[in-house]
């Protein structure tokens, strides 16, 4: 760990997927009692990796740094481009902010880590053994912390999990009805999100502590949706469970789905392993039901009957979920929006409440519209819109972990 009295320098928080990597660069700079002040200083995403990489990149102050092409450089794969994008970071810091460490969201931690850990060989090892819970994810996430580890061994790396959150979660939480034998070898629900809703947790208690205290359903919906019970900060339930799939239908996943479902499938269309990760992974949830778009936005602009019903259907199933959390905590005292749709679809928060009026839940339809805050009516139990920013929650694990 570095002596925490003098750091002044830059942190990268890097978010991997299999054809693209999103990115943030926050300035660290030491303050009073050995504590670290983190501020944005640029963040981007070179996407389109293996058919068309582009990188695109915004200052704090959503000026342009870079929009251009690297088909180049692109060798078909996340870390065979990663060097050239921590080159691009380093050259365009200035040289009194060296880059001091790298934080990475790591989808699965398991029940192996229950907090962010510096990613040496051995761990890495380990959650590589993690790869069958997520096998879309985690292989990703893991991938790019080997490509960054070879390009700069001196870096310092650190993990954080999606998962570890959920860690405080009871085994009445936690468990699936099935064989314990099954249970012992780690089928069981994790729940994931986890850094957005410890994101969300944190600025609870600091802005609005009394709510921060009670029984809260925070519901992070985007592209990949679920919603988590927190009690006094801590969670208790949530949503998703063994895997991503789990839950609400999300943008391209069906949520929670009668198991007979998929032997039916294996059965009846002869489908294997693949080809169901496949469907369920990419060919369902909005996309699936509208047959138009995994895009919320898209759905909402859209007259088609089955668009309709993808958008009901969203809505019902969130609305469901957070009168099931709420049987979790025995009661709810507030509910947060949160993520891309949360933070930004007015017309979904105003049909999920609307569902949720008998258990006292009403928004102020022009504070609905504003997106930010609190957006429920006088007589309400409260509601909030809060931007969630796990990478910050990352580049703040990150910091205290290397730096103290």
């Amino acid at each position: 760990m570095t002596n925490a009295c003098n750091i002044k320098g830059a942190l990268l928080v890097l978010n991997s997927g299999s054809s693209s990597v999103k990115f943030t660069v926050f300035q660290v700079d030491t303050v009073a009692a050995g504590g670290h002040q983190l501020a944005p200083f640029f963040a981007g995403q070179l996407d389109g990796i293996g058919t068309a990489a582009r990188l695109k990149a915004k200052a704090a102050d959503k000026g342009l740094l870079a929009d251009e092409p690297w088909g180049h450089l692109d060798k078909g794969t996340v870390p065979s481009v990663l060097p050239h994008l921590l080159s691009w970071i380093e050259n365009n810091l200035p040289t009194d902010l060296p880059l001091r460490a790298a934080g990475h969201r790591v989808v699965h931690g398991g029940s192996l880590f229950d907090k962010p850990v510096l990613a040496t060989a051995s761990v890495i090892a380990q959650l590589d053994g993690l790869s069958p819970l997520a096998p879309l994810h985690q292989p990703q996430n893991l991938a790019a912390i080997r490509a960054l580890a070879k390009s700069r061994p001196d870096l310092p790396q650190v993990a954080c999990f999606d998962t570890a959150f959920h860690q405080t979660q009871p085994a009445l939480s936690t468990t699936y009805a099935i064989p314990k034998r099954y249970t012992q070898e780690g089928v069981r629900r994790y729940g994931f999100h986890g850094l957005s809703y410890e994101y969300i947790a944190q600025y609870l208690a600091a802005n609005k502590p009394g709510l921060a205290k009670g029984r809260v359903v925070v519901a992070h919906l985007g592209s990949g949706a679920s919603l988590a019970a927190l009690k006094n900060g801590v969670s208790l339930d949530t949503s998703m469970g063994f895997s991503a799939l789990d839950g609400v239908p999300m943008g391209t996943r069906p949520g929670a789905i009668d198991p007979g479902i998929i032997i039916h499938l294996m059965r009846r269309y002869s489908l294997d392993a693949d080809e169901l990760e496949r469907l369920l992974y990419h060919e369902s949830g909005l996309l699936g039901v509208s047959g138009l778009s995994n895009d919320m936005r898209a759905i909402e602009a859209s007259q088609e009957p089955d668009a309709q019903l993808a958008h009901d259907l969203f809505c019902s199933r969130v609305a469901k979920a957070v009168a099931s959390l709420a049987v979790s905590m025995g009661g709810i005292d507030g509910l947060v929006f949160t993520a891309g749709i949360g933070e930004h679809s007015a017309l979904i928060r105003e049909k999920i409440c609307r569902y949720l009026a008998w258990l006292g839940f009403a928004l102020d339809p022009l504070s609905n519209e504003a997106n930010d805050g609190l957006i429920s009516t006088d007589g309400s139990l409260p509601v909030h819109v809060v931007p969630t920013d796990e990478e910050y929650m990352i580049a703040s694990h990150t910091i205290k972990l290397q730096f103290g």
